[in-house]
């Protein structure tokens, strides 16, 4: 890498965010790639399969475990799902379904799930928790303090888990932000700490519909991001109870749905 412009121009030593494919298998079967930023694999391949309805909580999961050879080391970018006997129907119906989906680190399924068929898994979130405007402000500090991948490269996004005191929950980083999510989200998965009921998501970028739903999936009762809200995260936010912030920067932000969970 040459640098220039930026003082002397000479070659120097840049670090970049790493991308690579990440393949979900289903005992055994291709199910889906991820294309992700190493780490947390395990759970960003749990949260990645609860968004996508194969299993509906972490009481479905057998195993999840990486595939390791000596002789193939291109292995370790691979994680094999199974599942107990008893969503093991659920499971045989997605597979009869779906041929293998790639899902770039720009986006996620896009538009591939209804707000509808969201509706039919699972149940408004309720207002039985509140968190303070101070709080609220705070949230893209919280999240900040923790992207120290991102201050090495600047290419990777942040997700955060916090209480209403700022405790973190789970954090994770990703080229793409809907691993980032999932990648908290399913580590509460992991260790049964779904729904997470008394937690704010808060988001690097900007908020999409893919956010929302699996913030909604996990019983999250509010997001945060730093940039904009699409127009069908905020439709579906609103059906979803769950209060939607962005533009949270420079201690101000905007509420877009169930504003009475940010209260003094």
């Amino acid at each position: 890498m040459v640098r220039t412009g930026r003082g002397r121009d000479a070659p120097a030593l840049d670090p970049v965010a790493i991308e690579e494919p990440l393949e979900v298998r289903l005992h055994g079967t291709p199910f889906a790639v991820i294309m992700r930023t190493p780490g947390a694999d395990r759970e960003l391949a749990a949260g990645f399969l609860l968004a996508e309805g194969v299993i509906a909580s972490g009481a479905d999961l057998g195993a999840v475990e990486h595939c390791r050879h000596p002789g193939h080391p291109e292995l370790h970018n691979v994680v094999n799902v199974f599942v107990t006997a008893a969503a093991r129907p659920a499971l045989d119906r997605h597979l009869a379904e779906r041929r293998l989906v790639v899902t770039g680190s720009s986006c996620g399924l896009c538009g591939r799930v209804t707000i509808e068929s969201l509706s039919r898994r699972a149940a408004p979130v309720p207002l039985a928790w509140t968190m303070t405007p101070d709080a609220v402000r705070r949230l893209p500090d919280w999240l900040r303090a923790r992207q120290e991948m991102f201050d090495a490269t600047g290419g990777l996004h942040g997700a955060g888990l916090f209480d209403a005191g700022g405790a973190c929950l789970g954090f994770a980083e990703d080229v793409g932000r809907h691993n980032a999510v999932d990648k908290v989200i399913g580590g509460l998965l992991l260790d049964d700490g779904l729904p997470a009921c008394r937690a704010a998501l808060a988001v690097s970028g900007r908020v999409s519909f893919e956010i929302v739903q699996k913030a909604w999936i996990a019983g999250v009762p509010l997001v945060c991001a730093v940039s904009a809200p699409s127009s069908l995260a905020i439709d579906l936010a609103e059906t979803a109870g769950i209060t939607l912030v962005a533009f949270a920067r420079a201690g101000g932000f905007n509420v877009y749905t169930h504003g009475a969970r940010v209260h003094a």
